[in-house]
């Protein structure tokens, strides 16, 4: 299995063409895939894997897309959805009891972010998690709050941004004008062959109901709530209530609240939300490297 035995984007041939390419390869059955995972992790059937990887171009691009808004070549972005895809596959496991897609996911979404983070000179591998965060969660928490207009945001929505990524009001700012001017929709129209003007987004729809991007969504959902429940079990009640009051609940408590609960400083409430919330994300790294997702983004 190679990567040049898979159709590319390219300037040359548009993504137009090759969004009509990847249409052309049918989505697998949950039985049919175990059979082609099996083939290739017991044999090392290249063509069984090849299936595997053509059939979830599709799900590779539709994520690529997601990161259009950070100023880089869409085509490259999409041949890195790619890259990730087929480490997916190369590394799946049918016998751990998830789809494909799931799996896939996280390698995909891995291999874009480290390509976008290679690329832009603005993020430093050294940057802290949280502004990491920031960078690739931004347009999604302006869309939510329908503050996508152009130019700085408004003092409200800085603080709400802040608020909910954990990152100071400044950097929210900074982020913002470093970011702004690059986003594309995709309602934005591209050239067809036929009459009418087509979208991006309708080459990314499937009109079978049975999409491997749906039921990925909805499994990586239900995995991760299962990982959430076990990790809190491993902190004690103390951290476990200031873990969910801090950083679960949709009207978070402040420190200042939680200290008048508790009877000690705020330091002591940031102490123990810290130390919990390390302990919450190293367990959970693990149950991901134990179900076969070690190279799953935090």
């Amino acid at each position: 299995m190679t990567y040049a035995n898979l159709p590319a984007p390219s300037p040359e041939q548009g993504l137009s063409r090759y969004m009509q390419e990847i249409r052309k390869f049918p989505m697998l059955e949950p039985e049919e895939e175990y059979m082609l995972a099996k083939a290739w992790v017991d044999h090392e059937d290249s063509e069984s894997a090849h299936k595997m990887v053509t059939s979830h171009l599709r799900l590779a691009a539709k994520i690529a897309m997601g990161y259009r808004g950070y100023g880089l070549p869409t085509a490259e972005v999409v041949s890195e959805a790619n890259v990730g895809l087929m480490q997916a596959v190369k590394r799946f496991d049918p016998e751990k009891g998830f789809r494909l897609a799931t799996y896939a996911m996280w390698w995909i979404r891995a291999s874009i972010q480290e390509y976008v983070l290679r690329s832009w000179s603005m993020v430093k591998m050294g940057t802290t998690s949280a502004q990491k965060k920031l960078f690739f969660n931004l347009r999604k928490a302006k869309n939510k709050i329908g503050a996508l207009e152009e130019g700085d945001l408004r003092p409200e929505n800085v603080a709400q941004i802040a608020k909910e990524l954990n990152v100071t009001e400044a950097e929210v700012t900074s982020m913002n004008r470093r970011m702004s001017g690059g986003d594309a929709s995709l309602n934005a129209q591209i050239k067809s062959d036929g009459e009418g003007a087509a979208q991006w987004q309708d080459w990314l729809e499937d009109e079978n109901a049975d999409q491997a991007g749906d039921y990925a969504e909805k499994d990586e959902h239900q995995i991760r709530m299962g990982f959430l429940a076990e990790a809190m079990e491993d902190l004690n009640e103390r951290e476990q209530d200031i873990l969910t009051k801090r950083r679960l609940s949709e009207d978070p408590l402040t420190l200042e609240q939680l200290s008048k609960v508790y009877n000690v400083s705020r330091e002591r409430i940031r102490q123990i939300e810290v130390r919990g919330f390390e302990k919450l994300q190293s367990k959970m790294q693990k149950l991901a490297a134990e179900a076969g997702m070690s190279k799953a983004p935090a």
